[in-house]
């Protein structure tokens, strides 16, 4: 398959400039045919992959932890790693700083589509913000959360969600009522949604955090 016929498929980047972009990775990633594994694992068929997927690659105990936690590797996950691996994975082997660039990163996201099995018609993970469709105690939505201390737990939030309100490539969460907020969180905490990174995120927060949490990102830009 050619950068070009799939170009026009692919909503995230521009694959030819991705290509380019990918020159920063290929002295450890190999794609493409004939790849493989390097100081960095190949990454063919990259595109719902679990976090350390391969039998054949030794990867580090951040990468392992990561996958047994469920965490897969989507378009949305991709890009919060690429900005940032070592503050994504902390332990992780991977010496690369990341990919400041939101541009940067979605180009290499298209890029690396390609070799995936079918480009056009990868699933990607259900949006997070989404009606409010699940049961909770009344207790825990009594909560008043301490927007001071959401603000220094919110790091892990907005390496993919904008504290801006941006909402490019994924949904925004500034301002969302925080009841809503908080039966989401809850929502994914007992795997009643199904996003594996948002599983992951919710299932480490303890009632009081994930209140702290909507009250922050409720009160910013008021």
């Amino acid at each position: 398959m050619t950068v070009s016929t799939v170009a026009a498929a692919n909503t995230l980047g521009d694959p030819e400039a991705g290509k380019k972009v990918f020159a920063k990775c290929k002295g450890c990633h190999q794609v493409g045919e004939g790849a493989r594994n390097r100081i960095g694992p190949h990454l063919n068929g990259l595109f719902g992959r679990p976090a350390a997927g391969l039998k054949e690659f030794t990867y580090s105990k951040s990468i392992q932890r990561a996958g047994s936690s469920g965490l897969e590797w989507h378009a949305e996950t991709l890009d919060a790693f690429l900005e940032n691996p070592r503050s994504y994975a902390s332990g992780t082997r991977m010496s690369f700083r990341g990919l400041k660039n939101p541009e940067d990163r979605h180009n290499v996201i298209a890029y690396l589509r390609l070799f995936s099995d079918d480009p056009a018609n990868i699933p990607e993970a259900d949006p997070t913000a989404t009606a409010t469709d699940h049961d909770i105690d009344q207790a825990i939505l009594a909560i008043q959360g301490d927007p001071e201390y959401g603000a220094y737990l919110s790091s892990e939030c907005t390496t993919c969600h904008q504290a801006d309100g941006g909402d490019a490539g994924i949904p925004s969460i500034v301002l969302w009522p925080e009841d809503e907020f908080v039966v989401a969180m809850h929502a994914y905490k007992t795997k009643q949604r199904n996003h594996p990174v948002m599983q992951m995120i919710a299932g480490r927060l303890n009632d009081e955090e994930i209140a702290a949490l909507a009250a922050y990102f409720n009160s910013l830009d008021n």
